[in-house]
């Protein structure tokens, strides 16, 4: 069959009506780009599409946590999406007010950004959050896909596909010419979004509704720095008489690029007529928010958009799996989205290549959906919550009952008066502050995924208890945690524990009592034809403990040893070393390989 050219960028039109490959993508956004791009980067064929005329024009996501950033170090362009973001220490005062220029009500360290919870994000991750609007982040994901293999073709429109036992026939559309052709994949990837055609065409089930509110975005230019430098941001909620999102009382001013470059969320009913807003309502709406009644500005756009409360609670068909807002449709709240979805390609890729290599059954990749559901709905559940919980700020204010603008003024006016009155507002105000640390340090949700499906031998064990699990994340080694960060290396090397177990390899951790282990790993790695290797940690060795935070996180006895998954998820762990290591690994790795 005919294939598209090999080199990057747009490639030609096909000559005939087919043209083959291992992975059809549907769609470029973070979930569609960052599959795109582990599977090229494991040298798995893919082709690419959207029906779009490029990568994202408007800003949409942008705070990117630590799991995505890991993910992005792991496939080696971590230092491009750094050199596009604003960094981790400019994006954490969250300030609530009456307008930009005007008073404040509070403020909450966000992203980790506090003393304390600082501590707890710089010892969970080599990777700090930073922000990089969609804009910006979308063409990194894409170029490198691209550079590295994926046949990506834009102006490309799903239009419907049939699956068989050997693979999927998907009918496309190129946009530029009317003229339909085929593309015949072993496996089909939904990346298109929360409208996804291809869920619908598979009949996913999902649980919720969409459309549950209606929002604007209004994208805009105007240089506000002295306003903002001084209590640098990425969020700036805005509580006045007269603002309005969803009926709630308050515009947010979201920077996109410090400190010139800016989107404002505006609420509106979406149950009547949608807006239409010009621009010259547009301006109206950035000065009032923005307190700034002369600022010039230039508006850049204009977009309506719908909160939603929907999960998937299976993501695959067949040879056919969603991923991305697909397969979990919420509000930002949170900032999930696009690591999600980049965190649910990540564990996908790395199946279809162990599947289409023949190192894995097919029955590897049903633990997609048993490991990524269950995300899913963690993450759909808590950004809506998160959104809902901005009402008891409203309530601390007294604002919620105010029949007209005049009353919520001298509400919020309350709040500075010596009175009983004042001191309840005051103390009520401290609480819901509070309360707004499950959206914006909810380290727990960012980072405690914890997998249990085929893919995982358990032996029984969780990660131990925190102090609240949407708060605060546990590392554990227990099977089914993530791969726990320690820093490793010599006297002129430092690296991540994680950068010693790369996304193209299992990897088995042990220490210098369990060397017998590396010989295990060979022996069976060559009878199963996966690649694996053994990491040996310990004075003496190529990797030392640098601050022996190993030692205190590894949970396995030095001859213990511990399996982990291209993913950074540990698939299985010995305590000590077994009597027979050839035998207790094989064991794990056909298990788990579906190779029984």
């Amino acid at each position: 069959m005919p294939q598209f050219n090999d080199g990057p960028g747009e490639t030609a039109l096909p000559t005939s009506s087919q043209v083959e490959t291992d992975v059809l993508i549907v769609g470029s956004g973070p979930a569609g780009a960052s599959a795109a791009l582990a599977l090229s980067t494991l040298g798995i064929d893919n082709i690419m599409i959207t029906k779009y005329r490029w990568t994202a024009n408007t800003p949409r996501a942008h705070i990117t946590n630590q799991r995505a950033m890991e993910i992005f170090r792991d496939l080696g362009i971590e230092e491009q999406v750094l050199a596009d973001a604003t960094p981790h220490h400019l994006v954490g005062d969250t300030v609530f007010c009456t307008s930009i220029a005007g008073e404040e009500i509070g403020r909450i360290h966000t992203w980790g950004t506090r003393p304390d919870r600082e501590a707890d994000y710089r010892l969970a991750s080599p990777c700090l959050t930073v922000d990089i609007p969609q804009t910006y982040l979308e063409p990194i994901l894409v170029k490198n896909a691209t550079v590295r293999g994926t046949r990506t073709r834009f102006s490309t429109e799903y239009l419907s596909h049939t699956q068989d036992d050997t693979g999927v026939t998907v009918r496309v559309r190129d946009r530029l010419t009317g003229q339909e052709y085929d593309i015949r994949a072993k496996y089909l990837i939904g990346a298109d979004g929360a409208r996804s055609k291809v869920a619908a065409d598979i009949g996913l089930p999902y649980e919720g509704a969409m459309d549950i509110a209606g929002s604007m975005n209004i994208t805009f230019k105007a240089d506000i720095e002295p306003y903002v430098g001084h209590r640098p941001s990425v969020l700036y909620w805005v509580i006045q008489p007269g603002a309005n999102v969803g009926g709630i009382g308050a515009g947010l001013v979201r920077m996109v690029r410090p400190w010139n470059e800016w989107l404002i969320v505006w609420g509106y009913d979406i149950h009547g007529e949608p807006p239409v807003v010009d621009e010259a309502e547009a301006v109206r709406i950035v000065r009032q928010l923005l307190g700034m009644p002369d600022l010039e500005v230039e508006i850049t756009g204009t977009s309506l958009w719908g909160n939603n409360e929907m999960y998937a609670t299976h993501l695959q068909n067949g040879r056919v799996f969603c991923a991305g807002d697909a397969i979990h449709r919420h509000p930002p709240s949170n900032g999930l989205g696009s690591n999600t979805s980049v965190q649910d390609s990540y564990n996908l890729a790395w199946k279809l290549a162990a599947v289409l290599r023949g190192q894995a059954g097919p029955s590897l990749l049903e633990t997609y959906s048993a490991e990524r559901a269950p995300v899913a709905e963690r993450i759909v559940t808590r950004a809506n919550r998160s959104s809902r919980e901005f009402a008891d700020i409203f309530a601390a204010l007294g604002v919620l009952d105010a029949e007209d603008e005049a009353e919520m003024q001298a509400r919020i006016e309350e709040r500075k008066a010596n009175t009983p009155e004042g001191a309840a507002k005051r103390a009520a105000l401290v609480k819901a502050m509070e309360t707004k640390n499950y959206e914006f340090n909810a380290h727990g949700v960012e980072l405690g995924q914890f997998y249990e499906s085929g893919a995982i031998v358990s032996d029984g064990t969780r990660p131990p208890a925190g102090k609240d699990e949407d708060l605060y994340y546990v590392m554990s080694t227990s099977p089914g945690a993530h791969l726990p960060h320690a820093w490793v290396g010599d006297h002129v090397t430092k690296l991540a524990l994680m950068d010693l177990a790369p996304y193209t390899r299992w990897t088995l951790i042990t220490g210098i009592a369990g060397e017998e282990w590396a010989g295990a790993a060979d022996k069976v790695a060559q009878e199963l034809g996966i690649p694996l290797e053994t990491v040996v940690i310990g004075p003496g060795r190529d990797v030392t403990d640098l601050y022996y935070d190993w030692a205190k996180l590894r949970e396995v006895e030095e001859s213990g040893a511990i399996l982990v998954r291209p993913d950074k998820h540990i698939a299985w762990r010995s305590m000590s070393l077994a009597e027979d290591p050839v035998g207790a690994l094989r064991s794990a790795l056909t298990t788990i390989l579906g190779r029984d």
